[in-house]
């Protein structure tokens, strides 16, 4: 820990190289991760383990479970599009037909803590929220996933190391890049695939959840501009959007339907590759394997 100013090193905080410029599949002009975040009610108890005893404000995490993510999964599968859903460990156990169901429909399952505990250096409980979170998705699920997002947006060294120890793929939790790149480990060391998150997608920014919020509710047609812009603007430079979508927000009504319009004016564009994150980390390793193996 670093106690004064004159004990930060004089480096940037991520010393990965910059994102290389791969193509993406079949011609495709840019991509988007599709990503949820699926809290449940550890988007309130993350914080707070106390708030579990207020129930109204745990009805905003259950909505996810009861209405939320059925409504969302049949939305994308109007659309023919796969998704991957990060959801926390306590969320599988408490909501297990829920969990299932993403499963069933075909997307993907990410890691996403157990107790949705924010990542901090030196946190004693770091090491058993991930392998909890391993060991409930394997055993409830059956899954051994690929792809973690950090609850809360965070990240430190420890965990970056754990989760590379851990044999995970990709993490999608940083907010420096419009393409896919390879971490640095602090020793030197080659860390997991970042697939770097789109600040703008985060559906909790604008409002979309009202509950200790200062936040004013966002218009549809305030957030499909912001929405619509970020694409084509990063269209425009062939790279990549994610989202951070959460069903207790964007599984509401007018927030289903906000998110259908924007995915189908992505989809009308043709030229999106709209897919998980899985597949992105996949084709980013292809795509570094042959270019190391043409450096040879």
């Amino acid at each position: 820990m670093y106690e004064t100013h004159d004990d930060l090193p004089l480096l940037p905080a991520n010393r990965a190289a910059l994102a290389p410029e791969y193509p993406w599949p079949q011609g495709q002009r840019a991509a988007m991760f599709l990503s949820f975040d699926v809290d449940a009610e550890t988007a309130w108890t993350g914080k707070d383990p106390s708030r579990y005893e207020e129930l109204v404000t745990m009805s905003y995490g259950g909505y996810e479970a009861r209405i939320g993510v059925r409504m969302l999964l049949a939305m994308l599968e109007s659309l023919s599009l796969r998704a991957t859903f990060f959801i926390t460990g306590w969320s599988v156990e408490a909501h297990p037909v829920m969990a299932e169901s993403i499963l069933r429909a075909g997307h993907e399952i990410g890691h996403h803590g157990f107790h949705h505990l924010m990542p901090q250096p030196g946190d004693p409980r770091l090491v058993d929220e991930v392998d909890r979170a391993l060991e409930t998705l394997k055993r409830r699920l059956g899954v051994v996933p690929k792809g973690y997002r950090a609850p809360s947006g965070e990240s430190c060294e420890e965990l970056r190391v754990l989760l590379k120890e851990r044999g995970l793929v990709y993490s999608s939790s940083w907010r420096d890049d419009v393409r896919p790149y390879r971490h640095l480990l602090a020793d030197g060391r080659p860390g997991l695939i970042e697939l770097p998150v789109t600040m703008v997608y985060d559906d909790w920014l604008f409002g979309l959840s009202h509950r200790y919020s200062p936040r004013p509710m966002m218009p549809k047609e305030h957030v499909l501009s912001i929405w619509k812009d970020e694409l084509d603007e990063v269209r425009d430079w062939g790279g990549m959007v994610t989202t951070v979508l959460h069903p207790q927000c964007s599984g509401r009504p007018m927030r289903l339907r906000l998110l259908r319009h924007f995915l189908r004016y992505a989809q009308g564009h043709g030229d999106v590759w709209i897919t998980t994150g899985e597949a992105i980390a996949a084709h980013y390793a292809a795509c570094e394997a042959a270019d190391t193996g043409a450096s040879a």
